[in-house]
Order: C-alpha cells, then structure tokens, then sequence
C-alpha cells in the first residue's frame, strides 16, 4: 500500500477501476502518511480527513456498483489554500485572513467532488500567493523535496511538497506569474498553467484576477491533463499516439535564456537534444518588445494586487511580511490612465509574440534560470529575497504577459525544469506535445 503514495493519479484511477485499490483504504494510506510525517505541518495548513473520508467512502460505493464519474474517482489531492472549502478555513497564506471560513466550495473544487475526486486537504503557501519562492515567516514555509531548508518554490509551495513527499497524488494550485510551474519545477514534478480565464476562478482567493489563473502540480502530463479537464467540466484530452516527430520548437533568445546557472543550462541543453534526438525541429528567435513587456509587468500586476489587498492590508499592516506588503504598495500609485494604457500597449505585444509563435508548436526554455535557494539565506538578507524572486519568476513570467499556456517537465536534473509555452487556448495541444516531450525525456 504504500506504494500508492508514490503512484501517478491515473494510475491510481487504473487501481480503483480494476478493483485492486479500494478507495476508502487509498484515503486512510494517505491521511495516515500525513499525520505521520514530520513535516505535516509546513506542507498542509489543514487536513479535511472527515470530508476526505466520506468522499472516499461515496467512490467506494460508486466503484463497486460500475458507476465511476470519471478516471480518477476516487483519487486523493490537496488543494493550495486559496481555494474556498465549504466549513473549512482559507486563509490565503496571511494572517489578514485568519479564521476566514467560506460557506460554499471553489467552482474549480466543486467541479473535482462531482468527478468524484477525494479532497484531503489545504496546503501551505507564499502569502497572498504573491512571490516565486514559498518563503513564508507569516505561517508556514514548505519544504524543498531535496533539501528540506531550500526554498520550494512559490507559490503553490505546499502543492508541490504534497506530491513531491508522497502526502497527495497531486496539488492543485495556481499560476499568477509562475506560481504552478516554479514549485513544480524545483520538486521535479510536472506542472500546468492553464490559458488564463479557462478554468473558472470563482471562490479562488484573488491576487491578480487579470493574470490568476488555475493549474495542477503532479507526476506526470496524463494526470495534469485529466486534472484539468476535469476542473473545466470537459472531456478528457486525447494524449494517445503522441509523437514529437515533426513538431517544430523555438528557444527564444531574448531574456530568457541569460544569466543561467551552470545546472540550468546544463539541464536546457539536454533536454533539448532529446527532443530532438525524438524527432522535434529547434529554431531560435527573438521578440524585441519583451524587456518592454517586464517594464509593464511592475504596474500591471501591483495595480491589480492592491486592489484586491488594501482594505485588509491597510487596517492591519503589521500583519503581514514586509516584502510582500512592499511589493504590493506601489500598486496605490499607478494612475488610472497609465494602467488602461499599459494593458493597451501589452495587448499589442501579445498580438505580436502570437504571430511570432505561430509557426511553431511550443516556445521552449528553462522554467527558472536560478536554483533553489536556502531559506535562511532568504531570512537574512532582504536584497538577496528579492533578487532570488525576481530571477525565479522571470521566464515563467513570460508565458503570463504574453497570455500563453504553459507545462514544466523534470529533466532528469534536480529541481531544473523544461517549460514548453503555446499560444492561449491551445491547452489540449499543448498536453497533446507535453505528454511525447515527457516520454522523449523519460
């Protein structure tokens, strides 16, 4: 049995189908790895096992009778603590929200319990979901998979530590500016941001609703493909036969590809060879606007976050961690005018990186340039805080700017992912051109 704790959602869905899990003991395996781990308590803000527990129980029943609501029916996950869970808690990584209970669940979670889907419970996270490192001194700081004092990865840092120490079969999480495919990609773990405005937001905490966008954290590209239709109340992508012969990839040069660590470009480049040596075509290219772009980003997105913050920020200013109440303030600040005209000015440039990319199947990069950092350098030194942060969420952030979809892939390296970018709705595609990168890496 404990292997399930270490096996992909679908196959678990495979188990449960065929009669070997019972779903009801998939649920106690896990709740008790939980309970039993050391570190429980930086991974998960609150364990749901009585509601876990009962949906295990429903699919269960489901499974014996032959009327399963979809593949993974039955399959436990955790959900970042930005999602609303009916009668529990979710207090968005501050304390600005402490003792928040919402009434009703996320559309998104919602959609998840009518597949039958097992909810164990809500994890931790960069506060407010506001920074690329899971640095959190407000309430909890979730561990890296390879050295539990580096930084996991923000901000679905507890989505991926679910997965990444066997506590989930997968986490779900969310994408502002990075904050799926980071963690993922310094847990190893395969992570999806959606196109954004495609899987619903409502009852999901907001930090940027112009840039949030809904994705999960798991093992492989099957099981972030189910998750994701199954979150948007859709039929499952068609993965099978898929094949990177033919299929045309652009690195793009401009910014994202400087200032890489040694592990970084070392990690790039063979993954790059191996999707070639799997029949993909590899072109460079440039796009002059993009410093431009990050120059909006600033605005862009503190505009939004404050927003969405100040009333709870500016009552109880002390209550929450310095750097991401100094990274918000500036938002008071951008006029009216000057943010109409930034979004003007990106909506122009994203029409430009579309016809860029239009010839291609996916833009690919590496998803951080940098390595996991140690927390307590983090504690130390605010300047490093914020150079570190700037420098994970950088190529990331490009797929946010641009409106594009995007998945991470391990490498083979620790926590050194590939991302593959394609143009906004084109998630079906993309799992179809992930799922051959991923057997082509593997």
């Amino acid at each position: 049995m404990q292997d399930w704790l270490w096996a992909s959602a679908a196959d678990l869905g495979r188990g449960i189908a065929a009669g070997k899990i019972d779903p009801v003991d998939l649920c106690d395996v896990y709740l008790a790895a939980i309970d039993a781990h050391p570190m429980r308590d930086r991974i998960y803000a609150r364990v749901t096992a009585d509601r876990a527990r009962a949906e295990a129980r429903a699919a269960a029943a489901r499974a014996k009778s032959g009327r399963r609501l979809s593949a993974l029916d039955g399959v436990p996950v955790s959900w970042k603590d930005l999602f609303d869970t009916a009668g529990t808690a979710t207090e968005a990584g501050t304390q600005l929200m402490a003792g928040r209970v919402p009434q009703s669940d996320a559309i998104v979670l919602r959609n998840a319990t009518a597949a039958g889907l097992v909810c164990l419970g809500k994890t931790h996270l960069t506060e407010i979901a506001f920074s690329g490192l899971g640095y959190n001194p407000m309430t909890a700081t979730p561990p890296n998979r390879h050295n539990p004092d580096a930084a996991a990865g923000g901000s679905s840092s507890g989505a991926a530590a679910s997965v990444a120490f066997g506590l989930a079969a997968a986490g779900i999480g969310t994408d502002t500016g990075g904050s799926v495919r980071i963690p993922a990609a310094w847990n190893d773990l395969v992570g999806f941001k959606t196109t954004h405005g495609w899987l619903p937001t409502g009852g999901v905490v907001a930090l940027c609703p112009t840039f949030d966008s809904v994705g999960p954290l798991c093992r492989t590209v099957e099981d972030a493909a189910l998750l994701t239709t199954i979150m948007a109340g859709e039929r499952p992508a068609d993965l099978s036969r898929a094949d990177m012969s033919g299929s045309r990839l652009m690195i793009l040069d401009t910014i994202a590809m400087e200032d890489l660590t040694d592990i970084q470009r070392a990690a790039f480049t063979s993954a790059k060879e191996r999707l070639q040596d799997a029949g993909a075509e590899v072109v460079h290219s440039t796009f002059a606007d993009l410093p431009k772009a990050f120059q909006l980003a600033g605005p862009l997105y503190t505009a939004d976050a404050y927003a969405q913050w100040r009333g709870l920020l500016e009552a109880n200013p002390d209550k929450m961690f310095r750097l991401i109440r100094d990274r918000i303030r500036p938002g008071k600040y951008v006029a009216a005018v000057d943010y109409i005209a930034a979004w003007s000015e990106l909506t122009c440039m994203r029409a430009g990186f579309a016809a860029l990319i239009a010839d291609v199947d996916a833009v690919i990069m590496p998803t951080t340039p940098n390595m996991p950092p140690m927390v307590a350098d983090l504690e130390a030194d605010d300047a490093l805080y914020v150079s570190e942060n700037l420098a994970a969420l950088r190529n990331t952030r490009i797929g946010n700017l641009m409106g594009l979809c995007a998945v991470t892939l391990p490498t083979g390296l620790p926590s050194a992912g590939i991302m593959l970018c394609a143009a906004g709705g084109h998630d079906r595609a993309l799992m179809r051109l992930a799922a051959a990168a991923e057997s082509a890496l593997s």
